[in-house]
């Protein structure tokens, strides 16, 4: 076996680890909680079927290959859940020493061409990275929304921290952020998300 297939293997049985990272959000049908694996299949997926609704065009192709690998720093860095400001402190210095220890394995092409793909979605400056952002804020959504807010009522959500997350949904798609702005008004008024009102 030559030294760049060996590389190459290596990788792909490291991102396996990403399967082990537990996130916060339940499958649907009040499941188990999900991996980022799950999560970011999920996205990959909806990002093709859900294409046409990109406020710019995109390249499909980078967008799914941003959506997979987008968690992968999450074997070393771990989850950083979505509402925890003591964590997200941090979350920047641990998943660029993950970035750097994982994509590292690779041979030093693939390792450049994949760290700018990840830094492209940290930058969420292009077409495509906001997309993955509007996919990235759209799954859990749908997911928390399919088990009755069950997640959000644990973590004691606010629709501050809801609306301020999805408003980088609004920048990759218009029209899924009426869908977000829908969802997030249903549960509300259902009690699973914290209204602004208590929080002035």
């Amino acid at each position: 076996m030559n030294n760049r297939l060996k590389k190459q293997l290596e990788f792909a049985l490291e991102i396996d680890k990403e399967k082990n990272i537990f996130r916060q959000t339940h499958l649907s049908g009040h499941g188990r909680n999900e991996n980022d694996a799950e999560h970011a299949w999920h996205m990959a997926i909806m990002a093709y079927i859900l294409k046409e609704h990109s406020n710019q065009e995109i390249d499909i192709a980078k967008v799914m290959i941003m959506c997979l690998i987008h968690d992968i720093v999450e074997i070393d860095a771990g989850d950083t859940y979505a509402y925890d400001e003591e964590g997200k402190k941090t979350q920047k210095e641990r998943e660029e020493k993950a970035k750097e220890r994982i994509f590292s394995l690779l041979p030093d092409d693939q390792k450049k061409e994949l760290a700018a793909v990840f830094e492209e979605f940290e930058e969420a400056q292009t077409p495509e990275a906001k997309f993955v952002r509007a996919m990235d804020n759209l799954q859990p959504l749908m997911l928390n929304n399919s088990n009755n807010g069950d997640d959000w009522r644990a973590h004691n959500v606010t629709a501050e921290q809801v609306y301020g997350r999805q408003s980088k949904t609004r920048a990759g798609s218009e029209t899924l952020f009426e869908i977000t702005d829908t969802i997030i008004k249903e549960n509300i008024k259902k009690g699973n998300i914290k209204p602004l009102s208590e929080n002035n």
